[in-house]
């Protein structure tokens, strides 16, 4: 844990808020964002969340006003592609090459080396945003550009995982892995939206969601959750065995075969059943798992409730999603409880867990205090009354549209908040004076 320490004098003592001039001539400016990895990441990373969380939020209103737009590309496409690749490798990038240095035990690179891959990864994303209305090959090219980034990224923390000189590196690699798949799904569903097929985009877009995404995330829950809460719960040993990261990493790993094959329209009644049973057993183990971290413990404190919450989600939707599948198992497909199981994965898990992990991030190397105060608190609350919103919406389609429209607004409330309050942060020097 990163103590709080008294600012310097010549310093403002408050210890949140946003880049303020100092007094002691460090100003805040552009400057500060090549200071550290996670400033250039989070900062990029919130301009291109928010962006993207007011854009889903017009198209919807605009759907259910009756407002005609362009769509070069399907809705359904675009919105995936968004909320996967939008924003999320940005985040990604600028807390592995924070982190992934120290578990590693080599030298970071320089914050500059990074600037081609966030310039790739965001250009991409503006190209790709602007295609889905106007031209699917010009789409296809935007999200290819994107991909360049995330293989450049890929291959930068390869090369410091190549250079450890760690005997335990079973993380880093899982991570590598990962960027490997989401990388390799990307490209594929680049080709897809280009070609104008739009099933193997949506397929290739979930395999990327759950091997490269839902793979990485689970990892670093493996290795971060036991650590934070036995530093801030004394008592509470840091309990990360080998098999369970390994059954974490299976679990999800699993869901990519499944999930292209629903997609693609080849999941049959008796294979939906055997993933429905599966998918149960995968979320009493998720459940278990909750508990063994000490959920209940965490609620005493916010930062670390806020984390704990975000992977109790991911039990959530594994169990949402074999109540589906055995559903659709026992009546051919007739029923299932749509995206519920979906959106408790994305919004609930990846998104809470997101937003708690980059707040402790922005605390921790930003020299402030590591607490969940008033404001992001509340933040964290307004996006799991999206995410409960969202997945009442599926799970209850005559309430279908109101609902979708509070979590779209929700979502867009809580998350373009957090990038204005935090992205400022990004451009202005630590709050305790120190460097970083």
């Amino acid at each position: 844990m990163i103590p709080l320490q008294p600012a310097p004098a010549g310093l403002p003592s408050r210890s949140f808020g946003g880049p303020r001039r100092r007094t002691d001539g460090r100003a805040a400016g552009w400057h500060w964002l090549l200071v550290a990895p996670h400033r250039l990441g989070f900062f990029a990373g919130g301009v291109a969340l928010a962006l993207t969380a007011a854009w889903w939020a017009a198209m919807l209103v605009a759907r259910h006003g009756g407002i005609a737009l362009p769509w070069a590309v399907s809705p359904a496409v675009a919105h995936g592609l968004a909320m996967g690749y939008g924003f999320m490798p940005l985040f990604v990038m600028g807390f592995l090459f924070t982190a992934g240095p120290r578990w590693l035990g080599v030298e970071p690179l320089p914050v500059r080396a990074l600037l081609p891959g966030v310039g790739l990864l965001a250009a991409g994303w503006g190209v790709a945003l602007a295609g889905f209305h106007l031209s699917a090959p010009v789409a296809g090219l935007g999200l290819g550009v994107v991909c360049l980034g995330l293989m450049l990224m890929t291959a930068q923390f390869g090369l410091l995982l190549a250079a450890s000189p760690m005997t335990d590196r079973d993380h880093p690699h899982l991570i590598l892995v990962a960027l490997g798949l989401a990388a390799l799904s990307l490209w594929a569903a680049a080709l897809a939206v280009t070609l104008g097929a739009e099933a193997p985009a949506r397929a290739a877009t979930r395999a990327g969601l759950w091997g490269g995404f839902a793979l990485l995330f689970v990892t670093v829950a493996h290795r971060m959750i036991p650590f934070f809460t036995a530093a801030a719960l004394p008592g509470n040993a840091a309990w990360r065995p080998r098999a369970v990261l390994l059954a974490l990493a299976a679990m999800v790993l699993l869901q990519v075969p499944f999930s292209v094959a629903e997609v693609l329209g080849r999941q049959a009644a008796p294979l939906a059943l055997v993933r429905g049973a599966l998918e149960w057993l995968a979320g009493l183990l998720l459940f278990w798992l909750s508990v063994r971290w000490g959920l209940r413990q965490s609620l005493r404190i916010r930062l670390l409730a806020m984390l704990h919450m975000g992977f109790f989600w991911l039990a959530v939707a594994f169990t949402l999603s074999g109540c589906s599948h055995v559903l659709q198992g026992m009546t051919d497909g007739a029923v299932t409880l749509g995206l519920a199981p979906l959106h408790a994965f994305t919004m609930g898990y990846l998104g809470s867990t997101l937003l708690a992990m980059a707040t402790r991030v922005a605390c921790g190397h930003g020299g402030r205090a590591l607490v969940a105060d008033r404001t992001v608190w509340l933040l964290f609350w307004v996006l799991q009354l999206g995410v409960v919103a969202r997945v009442t919406a599926a799970l209850w389609p005559a309430a279908g549209t109101p609902l979708t429209l509070l979590a779209a607004q929700a979502w867009l409330a809580a998350m373009g908040a957090w990038a204005w309050r935090y992205g400022r942060w990004m451009l202005a020097p630590r709050a305790d004076g120190r460097p970083g």
